[in-house]
């Protein structure tokens, strides 16, 4: 039998070689230095941290917060990446100077006070200067930490603030020269330190130093053994583990290539000995892994954005996310509920570690720190306090059990050498990954910046959305479809958190000006921006997946596809009609008193009808195996219920009832047969 613990022995060098990789696209192939280079960035790291978490408990000023923040970044990606992979491990004098330039820039912002920002329309020669070599700095830390294809996505906007003035109408603008644009861009909060900066300078990072606490404390292990405990036995008991260990380890993580390498590593070969096909198996791990990225209480850096875009609470936008999130995990455990039928899956015992009871009794903290973060807000902390005491709780916390302590009981009990017993904990381990995990986000929403302030500044995003609307000739219908096509292709060059970014302000407003509610509009934007992670050539969690379950990359991507799908019909829902708003919970917590709830009901039922029939269809497989009418009418119906009109859920529900009978009626005649 395969145990949690022994299973990651059996992934050969080579796999865990190819898994590393793709961890390292998402977060930056980053140096592996030792000795004193290695003890000095851990240190900046651990101060990077502290800095954040004492401007989360006490006041620091909006511009010197994301000034230094910004400037603490590109100094360690400066001594972290590498300007090419043959000069990894390598310190080479360019990156000490490029570092120490983004801290001399840093400083030149922090003492121009109140005149440099006021000047930013007239940059005296040597703030263009220095300007210039600001946003130079951001463009190579991005190509180190992102790639190619997010450098050439922002180069193309800043060619578009430079040159638009010679394209035709009505893409054309009036035209900014260097002096403006860079003024904009980094003499403003409009650029370089506008929202996005803001919300990783703020939530973000504090969200990345919890995640690490969680790390180092052990609680993700512990939503995996739990997991695996809690379902060992049952039907279908691999699937469902994996749907559940996805949902408690991504929840916290945020990270949809984490979590499916995390899990992956413990199931590939159970799911593997029970009969899933290899790239089938693989989708079913990065579907789980997706689901980290819109699953409260952390969900994706993208959500952190959305409240900042739409000026409300992080309690809202998790309230928003509820009800979408159990669609998904709703699709994906009905999706596995039918694999045992269609694969004839043979019943497993899962080794446990121990049962899920003990477990319990053992480590019952951990799962505090899954809801603390939401109890603390409904007590009336904001997002940056709550994360800030979540964060100190599960510090607290792991000290009840030595094996889970953040400061080890020898080096309290002073049966270690201070400084190195301090710098070998996992409290030190923790605020240093806290730092250095947020870089290549950092770097991201830097670079963001100076798309969002070409957007601003040349008006691109009304020009964008009064060209959608022309073309879809004012249906909402078609808007909506360009605008998720629009989502998608963006998506399969960029991450998730840019490819928001650049559609919340480019997207969004056609959605707007057609009667969609704001926060609809942007939600229906960010779940299609998590298409990303599935979509090639971006798709790290397939990719990774195919790698430890010995499959085709590309394969493993359509069969996540498949997985993933009947959920992602669910942002339809709630965008066109008003009815279908309420999946989204009214948008507010304040609404919830007056909320109708009758509404909120039909629509969330019909949803989950709709669901229901399209795993049923996309599987090839509901009670028995579909023929090709009822397949057709199952995927028929489940779109039709993803419209929410009463027209379309009478005909999704009348197809899927059709379908239940005459599969019922060719069970039992089976039945009959074999008897």
């Amino acid at each position: 039998m395969t145990t949690p613990n022994s299973s990651q022995s059996e992934i050969d060098d080579l796999t865990q070689a190819q898994l590393d990789s793709f961890i390292k696209q998402e977060e930056g192939d980053a140096n592996d230095y030792r000795g004193w280079i290695g003890i000095l960035i851990t240190l900046v790291a651990v101060g990077m941290s502290l800095f954040h978490l004492y401007a989360a408990y006490s006041i620091v000023p909006t511009q010197v917060l994301r000034t230094v923040h910004v400037g603490i970044v590109l100094f360690l990606v400066y001594l972290s990446f590498p300007i090419a992979s043959k000069f990894k491990n390598r310190l080479m004098w360019w990156d000490v100077i490029m570092a120490f330039a983004s801290i001399g820039v840093v400083y030149y912002v922090l003492i121009g006070g109140d005149d440099f920002m006021d000047r930013n329309t007239s940059p005296d020669p040597l703030d263009l200067y220095v300007g210039l070599g600001f946003i130079f700095l951001i463009l190579e830390a991005l190509r180190r930490t992102n790639g190619l294809i997010l450098l050439s996505v922002t180069l193309g906007f800043l060619a578009y603030a430079l040159f638009g003035n010679y394209l035709p109408a009505p893409w054309t603008h009036k035209g900014y020269d260097i002096s403006r644009l860079v003024g904009y861009m980094y003499m403003t909060l409009e650029g370089i330190f506008s929202t996005a900066i803001d919300v990783s300078s703020t939530l973000i990072i504090l969200f990345t130093i919890f995640g690490a606490f969680l790390q180092f404390t052990g609680a993700g292990k512990f939503f995996i053994d739990f997991s695996f405990a809690a379902m060992g036995g049952k039907s279908s008991g691999v699937g469902r583990t994996i749907v559940m260990s996805s949902f408690l380890l991504g929840g916290p993580s945020g990270s949809g290539v984490a979590t499916t390498v995390t899990v992956g590593s413990v199931a590939a070969s159970m799911l593997n000995k029970i009969g899933y096909d290899k790239n089938a198996a693989g989708g079913l791990l990065a579907a789980g892994g997706l689901g980290a990225i819109i699953s409260p209480p952390v969900l994706g850096a993208a959500a952190f954005l959305i409240a900042d875009f739409l000026k409300i609470s992080y309690l809202d936008v998790l309230l928003m996310a509820t009800i979408p999130t159990i669609l998904f995990y709703l699709g994906l455990f009905v999706m596995v509920e039918i694999d045992v039928r269609k694969y004839s899956l043979h019943l497993q015992q899962i080794d446990a570690v121990d049962t899920a009871w003990n477990l319990t009794k053992k480590y019952w903290y951990h799962f505090f720190s899954l809801i603390s973060i939401v109890v603390f807000m409904l007590v009336g902390f904001s997002p940056v306090m709550a994360v800030f005491w979540a964060t100190v709780t599960s510090a607290i916390s792991s000290m009840i059990r030595a094996d889970t302590a953040i400061l080890s009981w020898d080096f309290l009990k002073g049966k270690q050498p201070f400084f190195k017993g301090l710098y070998q904990s996992n409290l030190v381990k923790a605020l240093a990954s806290g730092s250095t995990g947020v870089l290549a986000i950092a770097v991201t929403c830097a670079g963001a910046g100076l798309i969002v302030g070409t957007v601003t500044l040349t008006g691109l995003g009304l020009k964008f959305s009064s060209i959608v609307i022309q073309y879809s000739g004012g249906s909402l219908l078609l808007t909506t479809i360009f605008t998720a096509l629009i989502v998608w292709i963006v998506g399969l060059a960029v991450p998730v958190t840019a490819s928001y970014i650049i559609c919340a302000v480019i997207a969004a407003p056609a959605l707007i000006n057609l009667g969609v509610p704001a926060f609809a509009a942007h939600m229906f934007i960010f779940y299609y921006a998590v298409l990303s992670e599935v979509s090639p050539p971006t798709a790290l969690s397939p990719f990774a997946a195919a790698a430890i379950c010995k499959g085709d990359p590309y394969k493993t991507t359509l069969q996540t596809w498949k997985y993933v799908a009947p959920a992602i019909l669910v942002p339809f829902m709630f965008v066109l009609d008003k009815s279908g708003v309420s999946l989204l919970l009214m948008g507010s917590t304040t609404a919830l008193a007056s909320a109708n709830w009758l509404l909120i009901f039909e629509s969330f039922a019909t949803a989950v009808v709709g669901v229901i029939a399209l795993a049923g269809g996309l599987q090839g497989w509901f009670i028995v195996k579909d023929n090709f009418f009822e397949r057709w009418v199952l995927i028929l119906s489940g779109v039709a219920l993803a419209y929410p009109s009463i027209e379309a859920d009478i005909i999704g529900i009348v197809g899927f009832v059709l379908v239940i009978a005459l599969q019922i009626i060719r069970k039992n005649r089976q039945v009959a047969h074999q008897s």
